[in-house]
This record gives structure tokens, C-alpha cells and sequence, in this order.
């Protein structure tokens, strides 16, 4: 019994933010209503309190949810077979492309991901941790090859990350689009140049 229920209740937060991306990306964040939510799904606003606690809880479920995507997408990458130079190429190069399609392209889901950031930064924090591991695995990977030189994996995935926020961080990517600076492959072959072997 517990089962069904635990199934039903997964699918029903599922359907409830599905539908919440969409009215966010229709008519923006902050003039969707709980009940706007409820509406479309043919129930009641306390229907929908009865899955989350909060429109607050909701955001972060819709966050979770896009920042989800990047990370199945970065890990598929991490696992093929290539050089490790041509993963994290490959890595940092679609993180960039997801989180400037998703975010800035569309003015009313960026403003979401803004609010999300302030109101729901342990969603940001625990996406960029894992996005961080991912990198790690593969600067990891090539270092046992011989292909990078990196002594303190992770110190090096938290430098390629920080190297890389001007093209990861949405509000950076759309503040940057237009500033002058290094290009999104110049990055890479810079953090690229910084793992390379010595001599």
C-alpha cells in the first residue's frame, strides 16, 4: 500500500511541476498563483498544499528539476569513452550551451532562476557541488592516464568551476553576453592548459 501511495504521490509532485515550469514560462513567476497551478490540474490550491508546503517549495522543485537535467547530461558525458581532455571539453562546453538556453534565452524562466537563487540557494549550492564531482571524475580520470597533471583533483575541479562561472552561472551569462572578454572555447583552453602535464 505504501508503495502505490509513495508511486502516486511522486507522480502528482511530477505533474505539479511540469505544470508550474510551463505558467512560469508562460506568464512568469511571480504572477503565478498556487491556484493558477491548481486550475490547470483540474484540482484545489489545498490539493496542491497537500504536495507542497509552499510556492517557495515549488520553485525549488522546478529549479531542481532543470539543474537535474544539466547533471544527467554532464554525467553521460563523463562516462564515454574519449580522452579526458575531449570529456571535459565536450562538459564544460554543454553546461554552458543548457544553462544559457534554459535561462537566458527566456527572460520569464530567468527570472525565476534569479529569485531561485536567492530564496533556494541550497538547491544552487548542492547542483553546483555535483556538477563539481563530475568534472573531478574526469580531471581524475585523466590524470591516472597521464593525460593531465593534477595532484589535488578536487581543488583543480573546484578551480576549472570558478575558471568557468562567467559561462555557467545564468545571471552571468546574460550579464556577459555583451562585455568584452575571453571566449567560451579560450576558457576551456585555458583551464585545459592548466592541467596539462609539466614539461
Amino acid at each position: 500500500m505504501t508503495l502505490i501511495s509513495d508511486h502516486v504521490e511522486a507522480d502528482m509532485r511530477g505533474r505539479i511541476v511540469l505544470v508550474a515550469e510551463k505558467l512560469f514560462r508562460e506568464i512568469g513567476y511571480q504572477k503565478t498563483t498556487v491556484a493558477d497551478i491548481a486550475k490547470v490540474l483540474r484540482m484545489s490550491p489545498a490539493n496542491v498544499y497537500r504536495f507542497f508546503d509552499s510556492k517557495k517549495s515549488i520553485i525549488s522543485a522546478v529549479a531542481q528539476r532543470l539543474m537535474g537535467e544539466v547533471e544527467e547530461a554532464a554525467g553521460a558525458i563523463a562516462e564515454n569513452p574519449q580522452p579526458a581532455a575531449a570529456r571535459l571539453r565536450e562538459l564544460l562546453t554543454s553546461i554552458h550551451e543548457m544553462n544559457a538556453e534554459r535561462y537566458v534565452g527566456d527572460a520569464k524562466l530567468h527570472e525565476m532562476v534569479a529569485i531561485a537563487m536567492e530564496e533556494s540557494w541550497d538547491v544552487c549550492t548542492a547542483h553546483m557541488e555535483r556538477i563539481t564531482v563530475t568534472i573531478g571524475g574526469v580531471i581524475a580520470d585523466g590524470a591516472a592516464k597521464g593525460e593531465f597533471q593534477a595532484p589535488d583533483v578536487e581543488l583543480a575541479a573546484m578551480c576549472a568551476c570558478t575558471a568557468m562561472m562567467r559561462f555557467f552561472h545564468p545571471q552571468m551569462i546574460a550579464q556577459c553576453a555583451t562585455k568584452p572578454g575571453p571566449t567560451l572555447d579560450q576558457m576551456i583552453d585555458f583551464v585545459l592548459a592548466g592541467l596539462a602535464p609539466r614539461g
